[in-house]
């Protein structure tokens, strides 16, 4: 091999080499890293399957579903009521279990069957790395933002879906815990995309309370790495203003996980900001409410009823 033709072929293999580390990184830029980024992504949530009936109740079907969210396919369950419709839907978003362990539609259980037993669709997402989802590696790093954006391609694949039994202009969310944080991160983030938020016992609004509670044992040098800018933009409290949706924000002053003190600091904040608001505090319930578990579903339905089926 002459020496031209050594020259064109390190050229080539150095070629082939950058063009596939440039394709290999594009995952990574495409995944957000703040709420700001999040609000200027455009979403495509598409194609919802039902893939098999899971469970027959005396008011509703239970089906376990896929959607597109992304390149990502994302399963969960959908709540169907028995009737024609079309029928209000709604996205429960459930809190942290850890993916090992998690099973298809785990978390709101409880949730999940009484709202469909008053009339409404059921949307329950996985989220990537969960039951039967496409993996993403890179969901940790990106601070689960990834979740963020299955719930609201959840909403997407709904609109875009030609099953008549959705009633597309009435779409509401709740969300515990962690989900509690992706609904309120929806909120500021895309401001319109749903009618009316419940979060229960949500993480804090300010990434920093989360991050101390639960990420500085695991990565400590991330406090040192990242400036005070960068929690600011994932963190949405900073954001409020930009909130459309009513919400209903409920509490258990002894909720040992999520303290009852970020939700204290994110009502103000909303209120401060003229936001429709309505805050419940309950004295005697831990993170997941036991003993007012009934009034606090009662007034859960309520406030989805007049948003979402008064019209």
């Amino acid at each position: 091999m002459n020496n031209n033709n050594k020259i064109t072929l390190c050229f080539l293999v150095f070629f082939l080499f950058f063009t596939a580390a440039v394709f290999a990184k594009q995952p990574d830029e495409k995944s957000p890293i703040s709420l700001p980024e999040l609000s200027r992504m455009q979403f495509d949530g598409r194609d919802i399957q039902i893939k098999e009936v899971l469970s027959r109740q005396k008011n509703y079907t239970r089906y376990l579903i896929t959607y597109k969210s992304g390149d990502l396919t994302v399963s969960g369950i959908m709540n169907l009521p028995k009737g024609e419709g079309p029928f209000p839907v709604l996205i429960l978003c459930h809190g942290y279990i850890d993916p090992k362990y998690y099973t298809v539609g785990r978390g709101l259980k409880r949730e999940q069957d009484y709202f469909a037993n008053g009339g409404y669709i059921v949307i329950h997402p996985d989220y990537r790395n969960h039951g039967l989802s496409d993996k993403d590696p890179q969901s940790t790093d990106h601070f689960r933002l990834g979740y963020v954006e299955d719930v609201i391609n959840a909403v997407y694949a709904v609109r875009s879906s030609d099953k008549k039994y959705f009633d597309k202009k009435n779409i509401g969310m709740l969300g515990h815990s962690l989900g509690g944080g992706i609904a309120l991160n929806i909120a500021v983030t895309k401001p319109d995309l749903v009618k009316a938020i419940v979060l229960y016992a949500p993480v804090s609004a300010d990434y920093r309370d989360n991050y101390n509670k639960w990420g500085r044992a695991r990565n400590p040098e991330l406090a040192e790495e990242k400036d005070w800018k960068f929690w600011d933009e994932l963190s949405a409290i900073n954001y409020v203003k930009n909130i459309n949706a009513p919400i209903l924000l409920q509490h258990g002053v002894l909720d040992e996980s999520c303290d009852v003190k970020w939700s204290d600091r994110l009502a103000k904040a909303l209120k401060d900001e003229g936001k429709n608001i309505v805050y419940n505090r309950y004295p005697v319930e831990k993170h997941e409410f036991i003993r007012d578990w009934p009034v606090f579903m009662k007034r859960n339905v309520e406030f989805f009823d007049k948003y979402l089926k008064a019209n």
